[in-house]
């Protein structure tokens, strides 16, 4: 076992679709200890949803099964907390849950010293109550924006957490720039990518999946979690104008869909395992990152964005800011005429020479790389803070 400091991430739940939060405690736990604590809530549960309620009874049962260990060094368990994130009175309970937890875990799992990680915006309260050598806020999102979080609840709690964590971490330039006004020592860390994963879409041995192999081409594809920044009347509007293509969309789906409903060349085929993505991105002919333009997409970064140029898909995507500084890589168009003009030039530019040329640039934007920077810089902080 290594002698790093060992990580505790308050991070979304394990089971989601993968995310930045796999990514990087998945890479950490290479080198160091990892105990994943599952959502301890950014908002509170509706008692009169089925899927709320559902979410509840799959954390009391996780809690009372303990920590499952999903790799060599990484562990997850669902603490048990009031899912109460913006109550004085609940987070007060919280806290000395979560420090007899985190003290029985340390025992249980032989977690010496280790650094407090946080994914979520609404953990300040543990932040300096649990023992950890450095604290990190990876922000991965403007959280205040999504359409089902209380906005100024949302960034009173992220405000907390800014002025005690040691380091964040931002996903993008924008998002470094806000949260460096409030904690300075702010980095941009951008997303990763498993680019040896996804470049065995160019591997004649990688088998395309037969619920694609089936459709006539050309596919024009998309993965991700339909919700209400994908914009499905841009996909149907693409749809009705090329009868011809076949448009597909992996993802849960948490949205109205209505707009595609009933067209025969939308397939909804669900989410599927990552492992899984590199075979269905061999199928693409054209990768698509249809977001709606918000206030909010100055501060993403998409993930699929690496993953489709790994594979070596031509990408077309809506004008999302951290996406144009790749224009070089892929086609930017804003509106249904733009976007079916960028649809159409990337379908004659899919070559076998040009798609290695677009997975061949992703190299060195590995997950492994970003994270290896982000632990050095969390490494001379917390030696820079044990010094008089």
């Amino acid at each position: 076992m290594t002698t790093r400091p060992g990580i505790i991430a308050f991070a979304k739940d394990w089971h989601e679709d993968p995310t930045s939060n796999h990514h990087v405690l998945i890479e950490l736990a290479r080198t160091r200890p990892v105990l994943w604590l599952n959502s301890v809530a950014t908002r509170t549960p509706k008692l009169s949803s089925g899927r709320d309620l559902g979410k509840i009874r799959r954390k009391l049962r996780e809690f009372a099964r303990g920590p499952v260990k999903v790799a060599d060094n990484l562990w997850v368990f669902s603490p048990l907390v009031l899912p109460l994130p913006h109550s004085p009175v609940a987070q007060q309970i919280n806290r000395q849950l979560l420090r007899a937890t985190v003290y029985a875990l340390r025992k249980r799992l032989g977690l010496g010293d280790f650094d407090l990680w946080a994914f979520l915006p609404t953990v300040a309260d543990y932040v300096g109550t649990l023992g950890e050598r450095a604290s990190v806020y990876y922000c991965v999102d403007e959280w205040s924006l999504f359409s089902y979080l209380d906005e100024a609840q949302t960034r009173a709690a992220e405000s907390r957490l800014l002025d005690k964590v040691d380091a964040c971490f931002a996903i993008n330039h924008a998002l470094a720039d806000a949260k460096r006004a409030q904690n300075p020592h702010t980095f941009v860390s951008p997303h990763g990518v498993d680019h040896a994963v996804f470049a065995r879409a160019l591997d004649s041995a990688t088998v395309i999946p037969a619920e694609l192999a089936k459709l006539p081409g050309p596919i024009i594809g998309f993965y991700g979690t339909i919700q209400d920044w994908v914009d499905l009347d841009l996909i149907a509007g693409l749809a009705r104008r090329h009868p011809e293509w076949s448009l597909v969309l992996l993802g849960q789906i948490l949205v109205d869909t209505s707009a595609v409903n009933g067209l025969p060349n939308v397939h909804l085929l669900g989410r599927k395992p990552h492992a899984e993505l590199p075979a269905y991105c061999k199928a693409f002919d054209v990768g698509l990152i249809p977001y709606r333009i918000s206030e909010r997409m100055k501060f993403v970064n998409p993930i699929k964005l690496r993953e489709y140029l790994s594979a070596g898909v031509p990408v077309v995507s809506t004008p999302v800011p951290e996406v144009v500084r790749y224009d070089h890589l892929c086609a930017i168009a804003d509106g249904l005429d733009a976007f079916e003009r960028a649809v159409i030039a990337a379908l004659a530019d899919g070559g076998d020479d040009r798609r290695r040329q677009r997975s061949d640039a992703m190299r060195s934007e590995t997950w492994t790389a970003r994270v290896a920077e982000v632990s050095r810089i969390v490494d001379e902080l917390a030696d820079r803070k044990r010094k008089p």
